[in-house]
C-alpha cells in the first residue's frame, strides 16, 4: 500500500467524489482506509460510561484505497505514487505528476 496515515487524499469515485481529507487510519490487509470527513455513517449507540447520553453518532467508515488518489504537495492535484531507491539504499515515495519526493 502506497498511502500512509496523515497523507492528504482526494476521492475520485463514489458518493463522496471530489472531497479531500487526511487519512486517519490504514488497513493494509483489507485494502481500506478511513479518511477525515468522508463516507460518514450514523451509528446508533447505547449509553455507556464513555458516552453516558448515547444517541446517534456520525463517524467515518472505511473506503477502498482504489477510490482515492494522493494529493501532490507541490501542485495540489491528485497524482499517482511511485517509489525510488535512494543512494543510501532506502526507498522513497515519489509523485508521478511532479517527480518530487513525498515527505513521510
Amino acid at each position: 500500500m502506497r498511502l500512509k496515515k496523515n497523507d492528504t487524499v482526494r476521492v475520485i469515485t463514489g458518493e463522496d467524489k471530489g472531497k479531500e481529507g487526511r487519512i486517519l487510519k490504514v488497513f493494509p490487509d483489507k485494502g481500506r482506509i478511513i479518511v477525515e470527513k468522508v463516507n460518514l455513517i450514523k451509528r446508533h449507540t447505547r449509553p455507556s460510561k464513555s458516552l453516558p447520553q448515547g444517541g446517534i453518532i456520525e463517524k467515518e467508515a472505511p473506503i477502498n484505497v482504489t477510490n482515492v488518489m494522493l494529493v501532490c504537495p507541490k501542485t495540489g492535484k491528485p497524482t499517482r505514487v511511485g517509489s525510488q531507491v535512494l543512494s543510501d539504499g532506502s526507498r522513497a515515495r515519489v509523485s508521478r505528476k511532479s517527480g518530487d519526493m513525498i515527505n513521510d
